[in-house]
C-alpha cells in the first residue's frame, strides 16, 4: 500500500510540475503576445490570451465583409470563433500552433513572432513550409 501511495504522490508531483512548466512557457520573457490584434485590412480583431498551458486567440470583432466571408466558408458566425489554438512558445521567441481560416474552412500550421510592442508577424502554411501566407498584425490599443 505504501508503494501505491508513493506512486500516486510521484504522479501528482509530475502533473503539477508539468502544469507549472506549461504556465511558465506561456509567460516566457520577451515581447508580450497577449492582447487584441487586428489584421492588415482592419477587418478582424483577435484577442490572444492564455488557455490552460497554451495560447489561443478568439475573434472579438469583425466587419460585415469578414463576417459574410466566414459564413460562406464555414457556415458559422465569425465573432466568438477560435482562430488560434494550441500555440506554445518555440525557438527564438516564435509561437507555433494551429490557425483556423473560416473563409476557406481550413486549419493550417501557424507561427507568430512578436516584432515589437505594437506589431506581430503571423504566418500560416498548408503543407509544412509550403504554400504560406504572412501578414503583419497591429496591436489594438
Amino acid at each position: 500500500m505504501s508503494f501505491f501511495k508513493s506512486g500516486l504522490a510521484a504522479l501528482a508531483m509530475l502533473m503539477l510540475s508539468s502544469a507549472s512548466l506549461a504556465q511558465a512557457q506561456v509567460q516566457a520573457p520577451g515581447p508580450d503576445i497577449f492582447g487584441v490584434w487586428r489584421n492588415p485590412k482592419d477587418s478582424v480583431h483577435v484577442e490572444i490570451k492564455p488557455c490552460g498551458g497554451e495560447v489561443c486567440g478568439y475573434v472579438i470583432w469583425a466587419n460585415d465583409e469578414a463576417r459574410t466571408d466566414a459564413r460562406k466558408g464555414s457556415g458559422g458566425e465569425l465573432v466568438g470563433r477560435q482562430l488560434l489554438s494550441d500555440f506554445s512558445r518555440g525557438d527564438k521567441g516564435e509561437w507555433r500552433g494551429k490557425v483556423f481560416a473560416p473563409d476557406v474552412n481550413m486549419t493550417f500550421s501557424g507561427r507568430v513572432l512578436v516584432l515589437d510592442a505594437g506589431k506581430l508577424k503571423a504566418r500560416g502554411c498548408v503543407l509544412g513550409n509550403f504554400l504560406c501566407k504572412t501578414q503583419v498584425w497591429t496591436r489594438v490599443a
